[in-house]
């Protein structure tokens, strides 16, 4: 489908079917933390064990991604969704019938390969359209609104059923979102009639806009899967937890509805410099402060500015290469990050029997990410700015 074709679709339909499977795409991401918390409660495996159990989730999800890239313009989003789809629903629900840490890896393998599809499918609709930062924007915006539900909902079906229960609901909520993701634009991006994908390397451009993704995703979402857990060490139960992502999300969603808004007159280096410096600080924050009150500023904070960074480092790997194919990789590489920064973190958790030392981790992965990426962002600005005084003359 051509960014013409995909035009004339209705609005809403590619709204509701980008965020459907934005949000499905995600759940693991951000829900995960609560089974994490659940099984150690559960089966009292080790945090170590569980960094393990994440970052083979998170792996397959990146495998998944990086497969799926140099293929880009031969596949449909659509049906990438519903594959998707029913290999979670699968894993998730098979997941809440073992005790078994062998299966519940299995478990965790399918719902990573399957959130990998189901993030291409995204960036691939995206990529199809004429400002694809903006449906990406688009689609955290709705996501983040779900996510505020379902942060209540979660921790309670947690108290009341269990790690089994939450394994089940998020079945059922993928199943709900599958079918919503049936309103992706389908199709392939072979408008011109060549089959061939594109043989270039990612340059050095696309080379800035990985490391910095990397640096970024390690050190923010080192601390992720045990997000639930720092908050309970100081206090603070898993339902209360719940509340604080829930305004997180919502403040979310209007960060990313405002960014949507004003992303196409916005500059590049500033903005992305300023939001990332902000998780870096607030990412420190977390596993330092220690009152609830200060956890759930600084979450509030963390949550809002990861959410503005990421579809602004997506922008510009759009910017460097208009075919998504970029896109899916940097996306891909978050996960890898992820995934390297989880079984750091777990391996720091139970060494030093804390997680105070994986917070600060995050601001000086965040500086570094800035470092990276401020002299393309700058280069950017001025061909934006240049074009702007050109058109004027």
């Amino acid at each position: 489908m051509t960014k013409r074709a995909l035009g004339e679709r209705p609005f809403a339909f590619t709204f509701i079917g980008i965020g459907a499977a934005s949000t499905a795409a995600h759940l693991g991401n951000n829900f995960t933390t609560y089974l994490v918390g659940g099984l150690i409660d559960r089966f009292s495996f080790s945090p170590f064990a569980m960094g393990a159990w994440n970052m083979a989730e998170t792996l397959s999800y990146a495998a998944a991604m990086f497969i799926i890239a140099p293929r880009a313009r031969r596949l449909d989003p659509r049906l990438l969704a519903l594959v998707a789809s029913l290999l979670v629903i699968l894993s998730q629900a098979g997941s809440a019938l073992t005790g078994s840490f062998g299966l519940l890896l299995i478990g965790r393998i399918g719902t990573g390969l399957g959130f990998g599809i189901l993030n291409s499918a995204v960036n691939l609709a995206a990529g199809r359209t004429s400002h694809p930062a903006r449906w990406i924007s688009l689609g955290i915006a709705f996501q983040t609104v779900l996510f505020a539900a379902i942060a209540l909902g979660l921790p309670q079906v947690g108290a009341r059923y269990g790690v089994e229960g939450m394994f089940l609901a998020l079945a059922a909520i993928s199943a709900g979102l599958g079918m919503m993701s049936l309103l992706l634009p389908g199709g392939t991006d072979l408008s011109n009639g060549d089959t061939r994908e594109p043989k270039s390397p990612i340059g050095a451009d696309g080379l800035r806009v990985l490391t910095a993704m990397a640096l970024f995703a390690f050190g923010t979402l080192a601390l992720w899967p045990f997000i639930e857990r720092t908050a309970h060490a100081i206090g603070i139960p898993a339902t209360e937890f719940g509340r604080y992502q829930s305004l997180a999300t919502l403040a979310s969603a209007l960060g990313n509805a405002g960014l949507a808004a004003i992303s196409t007159r916005l500059t590049r280096a500033r903005p992305l410099a300023l939001v990332l410096g902000a998780c870096g600080v607030t990412c420190a924050l977390l596993t330092t402060v220690g009152t609830p009150m200060a956890f759930a500023a600084a979450f509030m904070g963390y949550y809002v500015s990861w959410f503005l960074t990421y579809p602004m480092l997506l922008g510009l790997a759009y910017d460097c290469d208009e075919s998504g194919r970029l896109a899916v990789m940097t996306t891909g590489t978050w996960l890898l990050a992820q995934s390297m920064g989880s079984l750091a973190a777990g391996a720091i958790a139970q060494r030093f029997g804390g997680y105070a030392a994986i917070g600060p981790l995050g601001a000086l992965t965040c500086i570094a990410a800035i470092a990276v990426v401020w002299p393309l962002a700058r280069r950017f600005d001025a061909a934006k700015a240049s074009t702007a005084r050109g058109a004027q003359h």
